[in-house]
């Protein structure tokens, strides 16, 4: 039986993508074989098609660091044939054939019993970007970070991590103001349970003090850099910020002064290798109270495998709002 997959290859310095045919034979080993519906694209999807993208390291190579299905084959107790599984994080379209693909060969430890409440689909609107935002609200709520303390701070709102994280904290009961360079989304925004919607320079100002208004009980921040570098000062007492992104640099030229003098908590967040023990009963809250129903419902575009070339180019750019889900193959 063959079925097919979308390939990343190299030749000398550039990269290239082409749908193959290749069997269940040419996956790298593992103890369960998912029938693939859903994937879905993320920044790292993108860098992953890239030659200086650092994802990568051997080629030919199926990305795609997300996959939900069913079990067509299991060599472990814990996964029978036919039921709904997904698969994030780990190595999963990094160094290990990725969601890109009609059938997945992975270790047992790496796979999520998909909870009631969710579809296959649905599992893949979510994906990486929803967990790691569902692992930012959870982190803020274990630092003692409530409603009423005050507003939240979503950075990078339009993306991926930025819109579920609104969407979930807006379940919760939080007042959130959602940060944007995208001027067209506000509305979107707003759907989906941002309660007022800034700039990108409302936050970022051209000169960033040590410390500032105190504005913000918590923040999550998919963006890193220079606007981690900017929130840091404007986090109130004992305030939490929850990182998780890189978008805008790695180097985050800030003092200790938020963190001495007015005790604030940077969190940083690894949906990759988070453990199965988090992950297993995170996925089951992101299933009930953290269920991200707006996005799900208005921030959501769906492409084929043969069309996700196109949008890799688009998410590099940041030109993208809500999420993209890959129909891989019908069930």
């Amino acid at each position: 039986m063959t079925f097919k997959a979308l390939f990343v290859e190299k030749q000398g310095e550039e990269t290239s993508l082409h749908l193959k045919e290749i069997t269940k034979e040419d996956l790298p080993q593992g103890d369960v074989v998912i029938r693939v519906a859903y994937s879905s694209v993320n920044y790292k999807d993108g860098l992953a098609t890239i030659p200086n993208g650092n994802i990568v390291r051997e080629y030919p190579f199926i990305p795609g660091i997300d996959a939900a299905g069913v079990v067509a084959e299991s060599t472990d107790a814990r996964f029978a044939e036919g039921d709904a599984v997904l698969v994030t994080g780990y190595d999963l379209g990094v160094s290990h054939f990725g969601g890109y693909s009609e059938y997945i060969r992975v270790p047992a430890d790496w796979v999520v019993a998909i909870p009631k409440g969710l579809t296959l689909k649905e599992a893949m609107m979510i994906g990486t970007a929803g967990f790691t935002a569902a692992l930012s609200v959870q982190a803020l709520e274990q630092k003692g970070v409530k409603p009423e303390h005050g507003e939240v701070l979503v950075t990078g709102a339009t993306g991926g991590v930025g819109s579920m994280a609104v969407s979930m904290l807006n379940n919760k009961g939080y007042t959130v103001v959602a940060s944007s360079g995208k001027q067209e989304a506000h509305e979107f925004l707003q759907e989906i349970g941002a309660s007022k919607v800034i700039s990108r320079e409302e936050v970022v100002p051209e000169k960033i003090r040590p410390l500032g208004r105190m504005q913000w009980a918590g923040v999550v921040d998919p963006v890193g850099g220079q606007t981690l570098a900017a929130v840091l000062p404007n986090v109130k007492y004992g305030g939490a910020v929850a990182v998780s992104g890189m978008t805008g640099g790695v180097n985050v030229p800030t003092t200790v002064f938020p963190f001495i003098l007015r005790g604030v908590q940077l969190i940083g967040i690894d949906s990759v290798q988070c453990p199965m023990d988090t992950r297993q009963p995170l996925w089951d809250r992101i299933a009930t109270d953290l269920k991200p129903e707006p996005v799900l419902n208005v921030g959501i575009q769906e492409v084929s495998l043969e069309e996700l070339v196109d949008v890799f180019p688009k998410i590099l750019a940041g030109k993208m709002t809500g999420r993209t889900i890959v129909k891989v193959a019908e069930l």
